[in-house]
């Protein structure tokens, strides 16, 4: 998203592009950080309730995370090639409802996308605005594996051109 707060519309969508988990980085991702047996093995996993070996939820939070970092920067270096000017985001005070709704096996793709559902001008901070969205991840079935709401601070135009804090 490069674009001011008074730019955002309810409805806009980002997509983030889509992204393969492959058994190897399961496995080197949860070694790392989510050391749990279905994420381990492929024998492990048959024992449990998955069946199969599946990615740990925050890997793919963390693959959401890499493709809308990666969107950003290409939309920012696109506008700043055409000679816009790109808002500049602030931190995310944070999300909520962060749902694993169905598992991610090794082999599956997930498509990743942005749909603003809301936002509110600042009065505390005149020169932000907090954008609203939800978040999803859809495996190549069409069903919803990973959602979450979140809430970004967003630049407001400037009240002058070229005049920023």
């Amino acid at each position: 998203m490069t674009a001011f707060f008074e730019d955002v519309s309810i409805g806009d969508r980002l997509d983030l592009g889509s992204y393969t988990f492959s058994a190897a980085e399961i496995k080197r991702f949860a070694r790392k950080f989510d050391p749990q047996a279905f994420h381990l093995s492929e024998e492990a996993a048959a024992k449990t309730h998955f069946k199969r070996l599946c990615a740990s939820g925050w890997h793919t939070g963390a693959v959401y995370m890499k493709l809308f970092i990666a969107r950003r920067q290409a939309d920012e270096r696109a506008a700043t090639e055409a000679g816009q000017d790109v808002a500049r985001q602030g931190p995310s005070p944070g999300f909520e409802d962060l749902k694993w709704l169905k598992p991610v096996y090794a082999g599956d793709t997930v498509a990743f996308s942005n749909v603003v559902t809301g936002k509110r001008a600042l009065k505390s901070r005149p020169e932000w605005g907090l954008i609203f969205a939800e978040n999803h991840g859809i495996n190549q079935h069409g069903d919803t594996v990973f959602s979450f709401k979140s809430k970004v601070l967003v630049e407001r135009r400037p009240a002058s051109p070229g005049l920023r804090a």
